[in-house]
């Protein structure tokens, strides 16, 4: 099973049944990096999961998409059960850039399916590329640093990780503080997911999320960084629900937290049906 924090709620929720908030990190990420956006809704019960490659679950491998799908179900239906929640819980998926990638694949191919999902908020997930041409491209560009991962020192190749245009909203602070805390990762392990789960492998799920509801015809929630330019040029073509955080970048859970829980609060509140299915 893949590593999983619960964290009970510790406030009288306005809802008797209220879902229990699912958190899945990033590329390089751990459980541990929705700790600040968690701390502001401690009137919900939350889940955050170490991927696969990655935190606590580092040494566990991937093969890919419905691999790593596989194990992100599997893994809450054991935390579930072994923190007394009732297996029909209902839950808000939130996953974050290779957390948002897999969630939406997740959605897309029905690999959730024995879960009770009620609702779903993406930040900053790419839904594919559009063509070969791209998909090479980006293969290519993702094993250099695969192999780079797998020689270099962690530190040296995650220097230059966070100059990509991406994180170009990032001061040389910031950037310096994330290279310190993911030198923890073990490069091989890095190596693997990265191409396991790679954006040239990924389909183009952009479709399948427009046309994805939940009971009560809930919708999908796609929330991004007001300097992310990228990905908001994403939000704003994609036909879905979604929402701009200001003074953010790609990465709004750890610059705005705050805000994000803010916006999660009230996506559950004004619009998960509890109990819900996916038609």
């Amino acid at each position: 099973m893949l590593h999983s924090h619960y964290r009970k709620a510790v406030l009288s929720s306005p809802c008797k049944t209220a879902p229990i908030v699912v958190f899945i990190h990033g590329f390089l990420g751990c459980n541990e990096d929705w700790q600040a956006t968690i701390s502001y809704l401690s009137q919900y019960t939350s889940i955050s999961i170490d991927l696969p490659c990655h935190g606590r679950s580092q040494t566990m491998t991937c093969t890919g998409f419905d691999d790593a799908c596989q194990m992100i179900e599997r893994s809450l239906r054991h935390a579930l059960k072994t923190n007394d929640e009732p297996v029909d819980a209902p839950l808000v998926l939130v996953g974050y850039s290779l957390g948002a990638r897999l969630l939406m694949y997740g959605l897309s191919t029905s690999q959730f399916a024995p879960l009770n999902l009620v609702g779903c908020v993406i930040e900053g997930g790419n839904f594919g590329l559009q063509s070969d041409e791209l998909r090479k491209k980006r293969y290519k560009a993702d094993k250099r640093w695969a192999k780079r991962f797998e020689s270099e020192p962690i530190a040296q190749v995650l220097g230059d990780w966070y100059q990509q245009d991406v994180f170009s909203s990032l001061n040389n602070e910031q950037r310096q503080y994330l290279v310190t805390k993911r030198s923890g990762n073990l490069g091989s392990a890095l190596a693997n997911m990265l191409m396991a789960t790679s954006l040239s492998k990924q389909p183009d799920l952009l479709e399948s999320i427009q046309a994805l509801r939940f009971k009560q015809d809930t919708t999908v929630l796609y929330l991004c960084g007001e300097h992310d330019t990228k990905f908001r040029t994403l939000a704003e073509h994609s036909q879905l629900n979604y929402q701009v955080l200001g003074n953010a970048g790609h990465n709004v859970h750890v610059e705005q937290p705050e805000q994000l829980a803010i916006r999660l609060k009230n996506y559950i509140e004004q619009n998960v049906a509890l109990g819900g299915t996916i038609n």
